[in-house]
């Protein structure tokens, strides 16, 4: 399963991809049309202020199994089998916040929603925009991001990317043929799958 990926290290809090988000969401799909609906569109992802100049962004990881589809009293919570993300249905979402309860992440937020706009407010979290996945694009906050703190891809490769960065930068550090503190065969495995 391809997800927006988060890499809060690069991070600089610019709310660029909480803007596309919104916008994104909106009936118009436009800045300026977005500001006049009658149901203002609401971002799916979140920025926390982290330390100086660096900020968290925050969005669904569609854990599988998803606490918040194993606690939804009304059934407005289920899995996209083709694209393995966790979905709301707004129309079913009754509000009663068991899902936010849930959530080990926090990602959940309520408001009203073009979906059902007859309701004060229902569950929303992010949806890595199916719309724009089935026209070849990149969700709509990794596109406004510049700085790359999101990205798009399989969080398999992601995390061994991760991996290899974090052994380079550990490893930058040694003199020549000099070894880490290891047992001699993971040193030579090492050596072996190097």
């Amino acid at each position: 399963m391809k997800t927006v990926i988060i890499r809060p290290e690069r991070c600089v809090g610019c709310l660029q991809c909480r803007l596309a988000c919104a916008v994104e969401h909106s009936v118009s799909k436009s800045l300026a049309g977005a500001l006049g609906e009658a149901v203002r569109p609401v971002s799916r992802v979140a920025v926390y202020p982290a330390r100086l100049n660096f900020a968290f962004p925050n969005k669904c990881r569609h854990c599988d199994p998803a606490p918040c589809q194993s606690v939804c009293i009304a059934g407005a919570i289920s899995r996209d089998a083709a694209r393995g993300t966790v979905e709301i249905d707004p129309v079913r979402c009754i509000n009663c916040a068991m899902c936010a309860m849930a959530c080990p992440f926090g990602v959940l937020r309520y408001a009203a929603t073009p979906q059902a706009p007859e309701k004060r407010a229902a569950a929303l979290k992010c949806d890595q925009c199916p719309h724009r996945e089935a026209a070849g694009r990149v969700p709509a906050c990794v596109e406004a991001c510049k700085v790359g703190a999101l990205t798009y891809g399989d969080w398999h490769a992601a995390q061994a990317e991760k991996g290899l960065a974090l052994a380079q930068a550990v490893f930058a550090g040694l003199a020549p043929g000099q070894t880490p503190l290891a047992p001699p065969d993971t040193v030579r495995l090492w050596r072996l799958l190097g």
